[in-house]
C-alpha cells in the first residue's frame, strides 16, 4: 500500500491557510500547517484592534479545513536535503513537499531611537503592545504615525476618530500608490478627522526619542506615542536555511512558485519572489498566491506540468475611520487609475472586503478547489513586467509597496 504524500505549510496567514485548505482536495495528501500562534490573525484589521473596534483574531476552526493538522510552533530551520523542518520546540517534521508562506513583519527602521521608542504595528503582538501605550498617554497627547502607506493612513484615521491628536508623517508622498485624485480625497478626509499631515521634502524621520520625533528638515515634533508603519521585512528563515532569496529575504521562485533551488519547495504570499519580481505585499496577492502554490504542488504530485502565475490586480482599499474609506481602482498592472469610490460607500466596500477575506478561506476549507480568483486573466500584464525586467540592467531587489 502506498503511503500518503506529506505536505507541510509554514505560516498560517492568508497565503498559508489558503494553500493548506486547497491541498486537501486529494485524499492521499496529508497536510500539516505550522504556525507560531494558536489563532488566525486577520491582519488587515490590526489598525482596528488598536482603535478598539475589532479583535483582529479568528479561531482557526473558522477558516482552516478539518483535515489540516495544526502544529503551534516555529520553524527554526529547513533542511532541504533531508526534507525536514527543525522546530523551535526541539522536534522535527518531515515533508515530501513544502509550502513556504512565512509572511512579513516590521522592518528595522535604521533610525536612531526608533527601535527603542517607536511602536510597530505589523503583527498581532506589535498591536497588542501598542494599546497600553496609547491608554497610558494623557488625554490630548501628541500621537505621531510614521509612514503614509495604507497601514499608516488607516492607523492615523482610526486613532483620530477615537479622539487622539494625530500627526501623520509621510516621509514623502501621502499614499504613494494612490492616483492624484484619490490622494486628494484621502487628504481631505484626514483633515476632517483632525489629522495633521506632513508630507513632501524634509519629512523623513531622522531620530526618535521618548517624547519627540525629529524630521530631516530639522523640526522636532512632540510625540507621546510614536507609531512606525514605514517598511516591511520578511523572516530570515529561507536565508538561514541556505535557500536562494532576493535582497529582502523572500524566497526566489520561478513563475510556478517553485523554488529555484528545490522542486519540492514552493513559496506564497509576502515571502515569495517569483522571478525576482514579487507582487505587492497584501492579502489581495497572498490568497491567490497560496492557491497557486497549492495547485503547483498538486500538479507535481499528479506528474503534470504546473501552470505559471496568472494574477491580476484591480484595486487597493483603505479605511479612513469607521465612517469613511476609499476604494482605489487600478489597471491589471496594479497601477492606480483616476476612478475611486470614497466616503461612506468606500467604508462599506472596505468592510465588505474585510468580511469576504476570511469567507474565501472558510469556503475553500468547506469545498477545496472552489477558489478561483487566481485563475482570472492577468498573464499579459505579468508578461510585460517580466519582459521589462529582462530588458533592464540588473538591480538590487526592493520592497514592492
Amino acid at each position: 500500500m502506498s503511503r500518503n504524500t506529506e505536505v507541510a505549510v509554514i505560516g498560517g496567514g492568508y497565503a498559508g491557510v489558503m494553500a493548506a485548505n486547497r491541498l486537501t482536495q486529494r485524499g492521499d495528501v496529508t497536510v500539516t500547517l505550522v504556525n507560531p500562534r494558536p489563532d488566525f490573525v486577520h491582519r488587515i484589521r490590526l489598525h482596528q484592534l488598536v482603535g478598539g473596534s475589532d479583535p483582529a483574531v479568528l479561531a482557526y476552526q473558522d477558516v482552516l479545513a478539518e483535515g489540516v493538522r495544526l502544529v503551534v510552533d516555529t520553524v527554526a530551520l529547513i533542511d532541504a536535503d533531508e526534507r525536514s523542518l527543525a522546530l523551535a520546540s526541539g522536534g522535527t517534521l518531515g515533508y515530501d513537499y513544502l509550502v513556504y508562506a512565512v509572511g512579513s513583519g516590521s522592518a528595522d527602521p535604521g533610525v536612531p531611537g526608533a527601535a527603542e521608542f517607536a511602536h510597530p504595528i505589523a503583527t498581532l503582538e506589535d498591536a497588542q503592545r501598542l494599546i497600553p501605550a496609547l491608554d497610558a498617554a494623557p488625554q490630548g497627547a501628541a500621537v505621531t504615525v510614521v509612514g503614509a502607506g495604507p497601514t499608516g493612513i488607516e492607523t492615523a484615521s482610526e486613532l483620530a476618530e477615537q479622539g487622539h491628536t494625530v500627526t501623520l508623517v509621510c516621509g514623502g508622498v501621502l499614499g504613494p500608490y494612490l492616483h492624484a485624485r484619490g490622494r486628494r480625497t484621502v487628504a481631505a478626509r484626514l483633515a476632517r478627522l483632525g489629522v495633521t499631515v506632513l508630507d513632501g521634502p524634509g519629512t523623513k524621520v531622522t531620530a526618535v526619542s521618548h517624547d519627540s520625533v525629529r524630521l530631516s528638515d530639522g523640526h522636532d515634533l512632540p510625540s507621546a506615542v510614536t507609531i512606525w508603519t514605514a517598511g516591511f521585512s520578511v523572516p530570515d528563515l529561507a536565508v538561514r536555511s541556505g535557500l536562494s532569496t532576493d535582497a529582502l529575504g523572500r524566497l526566489l521562485t520561478d513563475e510556478t512558485l517553485t523554488s529555484v533551488d528545490d522542486v519540492r519547495i514552493f513559496a506564497a504570499g509576502d515571502s515569495a519572489a517569483p522571478s525576482g519580481l514579487p507582487l505587492r505585499m497584501s492579502c489581495q496577492a497572498a490568497m491567490p498566491l497560496g492557491a497557486r502554490a497549492a495547485d503547483t504542488v498538486l500538479s507535481r504530485i499528479a506528474g503534470e506540468e504546473p501552470a505559471p502565475l496568472n494574477q491580476p490586480f484591480g484595486a487597493q482599499c483603505i479605511s479612513l475611520g469607521r465612517h469613511g474609506g476609499i476604494f482605489q481602482f487600478a489597471n491589471r498592472s496594479d497601477v492606480a487609475v483616476w476612478f475611486n469610490v470614497n466616503g461612506f460607500l468606500g467604508a462599506k466596500l472596505k468592510e465588505t472586503v474585510c468580511k469576504v477575506v476570511p469567507k474565501h478561506l472558510a469556503d475553500e476549507a468547506d469545498k477545496p478547489g472552489s477558489y478561483s480568483l487566481h485563475l482570472k486573466s492577468g498573464a499579459e500584464a505579468r508578461q510585460q513586467l517580466l519582459e521589462a525586467k529582462r530588458g533592464a540592467a540588473p538591480a538590487t531587489a526592493e520592497r514592492v509597496v
